[in-house]
């Protein structure tokens, strides 16, 4: 039996990756991330991650002004090595938004949305939040499993630092003024069932 050998893009080149390397590698997984020039492949979602951004997805259509688009696992360049992929991105009307997007630029991110997976704990709580911020986006949203429910920690940009503030924990309901005007009853969000 010979050894399989791994493709080209196993081996990252010197400098590391960069955010255009994720369209031209063959055969990539779906949904890679790159963060600091690394790809990062997703594993498989556990149906609370699913059910809360696809719920959340359709909740937030509910609320978008005109000209914004709520896009699910789309990547975003926010620098030359960082292209990380939000479970849910909120974007403003000078997004272009075609067939031939494979990513947005972090101008035409309003809000950016995490929901934390067990093998993503440190990149969503602490690494992503930081790139974001750092690129400007506005908007962070950061969905926990507390106590079997889905609880929302919201955070925007404060001017001219480049860092989050904390602006809430939301348990039950999702009521906020910005980016816009919304409320959601979080209890939809995911619904366990047990046999």
């Amino acid at each position: 039996m010979t050894p399989r050998s791994l493709p080209d893009w196993a081996f990252p080149p010197p400098e590391g990756f960069v955010a255009e390397d994720l369209d031209r590698i063959p055969d990539l997984p779906a949904h890679t991330e790159l963060i600091d020039g690394s790809l990062v492949f997703a594993s498989p979602q556990r149906y609370f991650h699913q059910s809360a951004i696809h719920r959340l997805c359709n909740a937030l259509e509910d609320f978008m002004p005109a000209g914004h688009e709520v896009v699910q696992r789309m990547s975003v360049k926010l620098a030359r090595q960082q292209r990380p992929e939000p479970d849910l991105i909120v974007v403003g009307p000078n997004a272009i938004i075609d067939n031939e997007v494979t990513c947005f630029q972090a101008d035409d991110v309003i809000l950016a949305v995490e929901v934390v997976s067990p093998d993503s704990e440190a990149r969503d709580r602490e690494r992503k939040p930081l790139l974001y911020a750092k690129a400007g986006i506005a908007h962070f949203w950061r969905i926990e499993k507390v106590d079997g429910k889905p609880v929302v920690f919201v955070f925007e940009l404060i001017p001219g630092t480049q860092t989050y503030a904390p602006g809430g924990v939301h348990h039950d309901r999702l009521k906020v003024t910005v980016p816009f005007d919304i409320d959601i009853d979080l209890t939809n969000l995911y619904k366990a069932r047990t046999r």
